[in-house]
């Protein structure tokens, strides 16, 4: 089968890219820059030139492949009622290329948008409509149109080498500042899993996908964001110490609104459906590597 892929080159795509030519897929990656396609060249798949703003790159690429993974999102927390609108019009163009077809669409969100009713966020909880990004809502909205639509819900974290996401982000700020911080009692709980048991689980739902369904790409159901500081604390051999709610903005910047959350999240029902178990390293084992502090690389966007 040949597999669309969004984001192909991105942390958690160049990931899926790897997990399924290894697992005999072709798989055609979407690509906006020289660069990227020199890259995806390099991994083994086909480039497909264009971008998320580009509707007809889109809707051409899911047209001659035989399943679609959606992993592409512009992450800019600056402009993010934008970046939610350009993700919403580039799901319903994929979905609208598979109409009529039983080919699988993965859509990528994610833990923080579900509006827990329970202790932890489970599949069964709807996305809260509080949050401008709609992926889950537009995949749903395909799904009921008959396009074997699902979404997999990542956590804030996912950790690995080459992470340029919120931990490295914590890493730099307590590099800068010669202090690492969390919030409150740091008791707040972040669910995290490694790139390549995501990237696994994607593959699991691309076989066995089914309209509708909701999955959680969770590992660890919740950690304390205050281990997360103590190891960077460690690390960079700087203090350890709380900021209140209110220092939180000015410590932290944008940052700080998603490291003050209490987001735990648990994977049961996914585990029983796909038969999916994580063995890579969880999150605190992960930032005990010396890859996170060799380098301070920040990513906002």
């Amino acid at each position: 089968m040949r597999v669309f892929i969004t984001g192909a080159t991105g942390f958690v795509g160049s990931a899926v890219v790897r997990e399924l030519i290894d697992a005999g897929y072709q798989v055609l990656g979407l690509a906006r820059s020289e660069e990227s396609s020199k890259s995806l060249t390099a991994a083994g798949a086909q480039v497909h030139r264009g971008s998320l703003d580009d509707i007809e790159s889109l809707r051409s690429g899911a047209a001659v492949a035989g399943g679609v993974i959606h992993t592409a999102f512009i992450h800019d927390f600056n402009n993010y009622g934008p970046a939610a609108e350009a993700d919403r019009r580039a799901i319903e163009a994929l979905g609208t290329a598979l109409l009529g077809s039983d080919r699988p669409l993965i859509v990528t969100s994610g833990t923080l948008l579900a509006q827990a009713r329970g202790p932890l966020a489970t599949e069964e909880d709807a996305h809260d409509p509080s949050f401008p990004r709609k992926s889950e809502d537009a995949t749903l909205a395909l799904a009921a149109r008959g396009v074997r639509a699902s979404v997999l819900r990542l956590p804030p974290s996912v950790h690995g080498k080459g992470d340029h996401g919120f931990v490295p982000h914590l890493v730099s700020l307590a590099r800068e500042k010669g202090i690492s911080a969390f919030i409150g009692d740091g008791l707040n709980r972040w669910p995290a899993v490694h790139r390549l048991d995501a990237a696994h689980l994607y593959r699991l739902a691309l076989e066995k996908n089914s309209a509708g369904v909701i999955y959680n790409g969770v590992a660890d159901e919740g950690v304390a964001t205050r281990e997360i500081a103590e190891v960077i604390g460690r690390h960079l051999n700087v203090p350890v110490a709380s900021k209140s709610p209110a220092e939180a903005a000015e410590h932290f910047g944008w940052i700080g609104r998603f490291f003050e959350i209490d987001g735990p999240a648990s994977s049961a029902r996914t585990r029983e459906l796909l038969g999916w178990q994580p063995k890579q390293p969880g999150l605190i084992d992960d930032l005990d590597q010396p890859y996170y502090f060799a380098t301070s690389v920040v990513s906002a966007a």
